[in-house]
């Protein structure tokens, strides 16, 4: 029997309505896998950013027995380097092993919280000078979509939270839960934490074609080994003018994009088959299983046999 997962969701003064419901839309769709509960620091409803307020169920008693806590994004102009002492003594009620979670600007509540000191960690791109400046202990990467440090896990802007989401339960879980949450749920199924948060999006030349049909086509042949030149030809565009605007799409070079979906396909097969690595990496496009795995632990920090034994132990 799978084990329920008791994520607690903390609502501030000054919550985004829209991050706010991301954790309980996403793992809610997870076959029963997560029990989603909401507080605040006293059980009181709490003032949004909006012209609304909401009501919890629960007083900030279940952070005590929580297994990830998430914070979701408040408005900027409510967070600083200090902490009123109801969220200072709500946080310090999270168990030392507890997962956490922020998003958006809820990084700055935890850093405020001491919880950031020494660590990795992200929020919103348009913030970046100002968390840096008010919590030089930090090591801030604006660029990201989401950062996994320990058992921290910050997120950039608003949509990124269905992302971080996602995450977890790819973590928890494995790849084929998480797609399917996603399905449900009508969002993209992975986009990778280290994609880049903005996207300059020129306005694209009349007429000019897209590279989406390259991409599609270049999916159902990950096994081949796909050049620069072979994307451009199918796209019939020179090489200069296919990697401008593959870029200015999707926010990678073709070359990146490549690998990116390699590993996500290897990671799909090393949860669902009995493939051997070297296998695997015949089928994703990788020429030797060592390429495989140089990726892979670039990717997600782990080797193929550790995260194959991960999501064996997940299923049993």
């Amino acid at each position: 029997m799978v084990r329920v997962r008791r994520v607690a969701v903390l609502a501030l003064n000054g919550v985004y309505p829209f991050e706010l419901g991301i954790p309980a839309r996403i793992l809610n769709a997870a076959d029963g896998r997560y029990e989603v509960l909401t507080c605040s620091v006293d059980g009181r409803p709490v003032h949004t950013n909006a012209d609304f307020t909401v009501g919890v169920e629960h007083g900030p008693e279940i952070l005590a027995h929580a297994d990830t806590v998430v914070i979701p994004a408040v408005d900027p102009a409510q967070v600083g380097g200090d902490l009123p002492d109801a969220v200072r003594s709500a946080l310090a009620l999270i168990p030392a092993d507890a997962r956490i979670v922020s998003i958006c600007t809820g990084a700055f509540v935890l850093a405020a919280a001491g919880l950031l000191d020494g660590r990795r960690a992200t929020t919103h791109w348009a913030l970046a000078d100002r968390f840096r400046r008010t919590f030089p202990q930090v090591d801030l990467d604006p660029d990201v979509l989401f950062v996994e440090d320990g058992r921290i896990l910050t997120s950039a802007g608003a949509a990124s939270g269905v992302d971080a989401c996602l995450h977890l339960v790819r973590t928890d879980h494995g790849g084929e839960l998480a797609n399917w949450v996603a399905r449900c749920c009508v969002v993209p199924p992975f986009r990778d934490g280290g994609q880049a948060q903005y996207i300059a999006q020129p306005v694209p030349e009349q007429g000019a074609a897209s590279t989406a049909a390259t991409r599609h086509w270049a999916l159902e042949r990950l096994d081949e080994p796909l050049t620069l030149a072979d994307l451009a030809a199918h796209a019939r565009m020179s090489l200069r003018t296919f990697a401008r605007r593959f870029n200015d799409e999707v926010g990678l070079s073709p070359g990146r994009w490549l690998i990116q979906q390699r590993v996500s396909r290897a990671r799909h097969l090393l949860e669902a088959s009995d493939l051997s690595v070297d296998q695997i990496a015949g089928w994703v496009g990788f020429a030797t299983g060592a390429s495989l795995r140089q990726h892979l632990h670039a990717a997600i920090g782990v080797s193929p046999q550790a995260y194959r034994r991960t999501f064996q132990a997940a299923s049993r």
